[in-house]
């Protein structure tokens, strides 16, 4: 119910809100423990001073002190049954403030989250936090404020309740605003475009986003809204960035310039209503105000500029950003990954350690095997999570089909993509007759062509395998296998046929000892099909010595060594794994410009050997690109 001040005021232009009462009250000695809430009762001078000096900066809307002034938080300090007076003398203080600067400044009512989880994720029930929320609103429209602010919501379930209670308190407007987290979904996993669709079906009378990261973030999420809710008043209040700690203290980074040139690309993307979250000051404030009030050429260029980036980005992405094995593969850059074995333990130390060997070495992903040779290992999904938190490299996790039924293939796979896992390799997986544990159960459910069309056409599409809507569409890159030296080559083309028909986006080959099973098989499948296009990385097991060599190509299926090499690693003796090192950098030599990269699989755990071929591959890689 939009009030005729308000409309009057929002014909002028865009409103100006304030900043952060939290971290001023905080800088000035609160310690975070306390109840800032209560102090406008014990200590009204102290936040009368921030009042003022929001008001002086330009602020046209205050914010009382009463975002935790509900019966949940205040009862944390044995304050339960004072909300109501607690959040009147919030009001009553804004608007002794406010009249005694002569200025013509609105009072929003803040209502922040009950600090309670609301059922289903929690033991409130939805009428205990209605009831809660009814009476802190109602002091507040009691007490005369101009518009009801519920800020930093993250549960919609939680928002809702406070909407209702507000519309039937009645007599102020409704402003809505939800906090997002990094990867732009609130803590419950809900999207800016769901956000924004329930709050203009729950009528507010604007839609926000408050909190979350700095201005960029905040302004790609207000985009997301705007899209979902065309029609309605948007409201957006970031914080200065990401928070800090430095030294014991809470630091935010985001410089006041840097806000006031986000205030114009904000208003640029149509928020009626701007201002400041936590870590803002007075000084933001003010910086918003001069570029609100007179916005210099540049700064106006600047500020549509960022609006017009945000939604070139926006348009061209899907439901999440490629990850950086895709870029890199379509930007045709020769790629190294190198596989790791998880550990046979609980300990993940020395895997880690490997791991950062190979990024300072170049690698561009690392593989993750899971369950190799059908051994039991640490879950592949723990060791590639660990390695993208820890090494700040992405992973290939391998996806066995094998052992997995259909309602065990999607749960990890959405498992998968929540660590933040994006890359698999589908595979059928090693039988257990060869493992730890013969007599465990063998069955799937899919063959690998199938598994990637349920990733790739399903998950990717945001179904699952029947259809049902699994909330978001996830963003997976899918690798398949491929055998280049394959006995039957025209069964081998054909099934990687049917891989790409399914989706696939790149192949991992086994391992390779000479070039021309390479140029057979694209012959072949060019033959067949045309040029191959999917990119290949194939598959590099540098030879450790003459009995290494030996097993593999009598005991490996799918593995032929040319005896000119088994001959050179038995000449090498002691020498063997250099041998087997300078074979390596041949055969990837003589494959670039064939190839789009190399899946490195170190023998007995040697990531030093694979280093050595990462420093080589790089060094000619440099080497080309001067000639």
């Amino acid at each position: 119910m939009m009030t005729p001040l308000l409309l009057e005021r929002l014909n002028r232009g865009p409103l100006l809100a304030d900043g952060a009462m939290g971290t001023m009250l905080h800088a000035r000695g609160v310690p975070f423990a306390d109840s800032f809430d209560a102090l406008n009762l014990s200590r009204p001078a102290l936040v009368a001073e921030i009042h003022r000096a929001y008001i002086e900066a330009g602020t046209e809307i205050v914010a009382t002190n009463t975002f935790g002034a509900n019966r949940y938080k205040l009862g944390q300090h044995g304050l339960a049954g004072q909300a109501r007076d607690v959040n009147a003398a919030g009001v009553a203080l804004a608007r002794r403030v406010i009249a005694a600067t002569y200025k013509e400044v609105l009072v929003a009512g803040s209502v922040g989250p009950l600090g309670v989880r609301l059922a289903p994720f929690g033991r409130v029930k939805s009428e205990q936090a209605y009831a809660a929320f009814h009476e802190q609103i109602a002091a507040l429209v009691e007490s005369g404020v101009d518009l009801v602010l519920i800020e930093t919501m993250s549960d919609l379930f939680e928002m809702a309740e406070a909407v209702r209670a507000a519309r039937l308190v009645g007599r102020a407007p409704v402003a809505a605003s939800m906090t997002f987290t990094r990867d732009d979904r609130t803590l419950l996993g809900d999207t800016p475009a769901k956000v924004g669709e329930a709050l203009a079906r729950l009528g507010v009378d604007f839609v926000g986003v408050n909190c979350s990261g700095g201005p960029a973030q905040v302004l790609r999420i207000l985009q997301a809204l705007r899209r979902a809710a065309p029609d309605a008043r948007l409201l957006v209040k970031p914080n200065a960035g990401w928070p800090e700690h430095v030294g014991g203290r809470i630091m935010y980074p985001a410089t006041p310039e840097y806000f006031g040139e986000y205030a114009l690309a904000f208003v640029a993307a149509g928020a009626s209503i701007v201002g400041g979250c936590c870590g803002t000051t007075p000084d933001h404030i003010a910086a918003m105000r001069q570029a609100l009030d007179a916005p210099a050429q540049p700064q106006l260029e600047a500020g549509l500029a960022l609006t017009r980036e945000v939604e070139r980005r926006e348009d061209g992405r899907a439901a999440d950003a490629p990850t950086a094995l895709a870029e890199k593969l379509a930007a045709g850059k020769f790629v190294v990954g190198v596989e790791v074995d998880p550990p046979r333990g609980f300990s993940p130390h020395k895997l880690l350690a490997g791991a950062h060997l190979l990024a300072e070495a170049g690698a561009d992903i690392i593989n993750v095997a899971d369950s190799p040779m059908a051994r039991m290992r640490m879950s592949a999904w723990a060791v590639a999570h660990l390695i993208q938190r820890e090494v700040k490299l992405e992973t290939v996790l391998h996806f066995p089909t094998r052992g997995r039924n259909l309602l065990r293939v999607q749960g990890d796979l959405l498992a998968a993509h929540a660590l933040g896992v994006r890359n698999v390799f589908v595979v059928m997986g090693d039988p257990t007759a060869i493992g730890d544990y013969p007599n465990a159960m063998d069955n799937y459910d899919l063959v690998p062509s199938g598994l990637i069309k349920l990733i790739k056409q399903g998950f990717n599409a945001g179904v699952d395998h029947s259809g049902a809507d699994i909330g978001q569409p996830t963003s997976f890159l899918v690798g398949c296998a491929l055998n280049l030296a394959a006995v039957d080559l025209d069964k081998e083309v054909k099934t990687l046929h049917r891989k790409i028909a399914a989706g696939a986006d790149f192949a991992l080959t086994q391992p390779l000892y000479e070039a021309a099973p390479a140029r057979a098989f694209l012959q072949r499948y060019a033959q067949a099909h045309g040029p191959l296009r999917l990119p290949l990385l194939v598959g590099v097991l540098p030879l450790y010595n003459a009995r290494h060599a030996a097993f593999l190509h009598n005991e490996v299926p799918g593995i032929a060594i040319p005896a000119a090499l088994r001959e050179r690693m038995a000449a090498a003796g002691e020498q063997g794994p250099a041998e087997g090192v300078r074979q390596a950098v041949a055969l990837l030599a003589e494959l670039r410009g064939v190839v789009q990269g190399a899946y490195l699989m170190p023998p007995f755990g040697r990531y030093d050997l694979a280093a050595e071929i990462l420093d080589s591959v790089r060094a000619g890689a440099g080497q080309a690109a001067r000639r």
